[in-house]
């Protein structure tokens, strides 16, 4: 099955890191997170894979090459201007079958295998990983009435969403409302295909996921990441092993 990596982002949030080296290569236990990401797809048998690739496009292609250090076959998709989430996939050949899409920066124990395995099984065009994510507002939070006058005060009120972990699958057919799109992110390309009646599933995830997106985030994944190690797959060379380039 065909994996497409969208690794082609500024990592804005990140800065001033990401001045200097592409989002996908930011460290954590030693390699880059989205060397992580290969290793993981790979103890999965999850071997070719596509990057879709656009800022410091020549930094990941010189780490990775052709994949073939982990077992891999990695291609590449270039994007000379950006194009948003989903947009990178219309100059992507050959999406004839099942495909899974995912970003780059996920930090995760995922099964892709029983992700996959949803899919297949709960008939739809297009399965989004889902996670329930606590968030706190770190304010006091004043419930008002039409008339000025407060009803409640709740300090710091925390509320759980359920929002997606930027890992997908899609069928061909989806590649119909992206082909010839200049920008498009996957939010817009799921309400396209609601507003036609298609079937979009989310597939309930309740292990480990961090969106390393934000610096908390990424510093939470540096503390994290040597304590659950083991459940992160990191085939060839298992836990405790280096990246393949030391």
């Amino acid at each position: 099955m065909r994996v497409i990596i969208l690794a082609g982002g500024k990592g804005v949030r990140l800065a001033p890191l990401t001045d200097v080296i592409p989002k996908p290569l930011v460290p954590i236990g030693g390699m880059p997170i989205l060397e992580v990401v290969i290793r993981q797809l790979r103890h999965y048998g999850l071997r070719h894979i596509t990057l879709a690739v656009g800022y410091m496009a020549d930094l990941l292609q010189a780490y990775f090459q052709d994949g073939s250090k982990w077992g891999v076959e990695i291609n590449y998709s270039y994007e000379t201007e950006p194009m948003g989430t989903a947009g990178p996939l219309s100059l992507i050949p050959g999406l004839d079958d099942t495909f899974i899409v995912m970003n780059a920066d996920v930090l995760t124990d995922l099964n892709f295998q029983a992700l996959v395995e949803y899919h297949k099984t709960h008939t739809a065009v297009a399965t989004v990983s889902a996670y329930e994510r606590q968030v706190t507002i770190d304010l006091g939070v004043i419930v008002k009435d039409g008339d000025h006058h407060i009803k409640d005060y709740v300090e710091k009120p925390t509320t759980t969403h359920l929002v997606s972990m930027g890992v997908y699958v899609f069928e061909p057919g989806t590649l119909e409302f992206i082909k010839g799109a200049k920008y498009l992110d996957f939010p817009d390309l799921v309400k396209s295909l609601l507003g036609i009646g298609q079937t979009v599933n989310y597939y309930p995830f309740d292990g480990y996921w961090l969106d390393i997106g934000r610096h908390e985030d990424y510093a939470r994944a540096a503390e994290e990441f040597n304590q659950f190690r083991d459940q992160f797959h990191l085939w060839p060379d298992g836990p405790a092993k280096a990246s393949p380039s030391s």
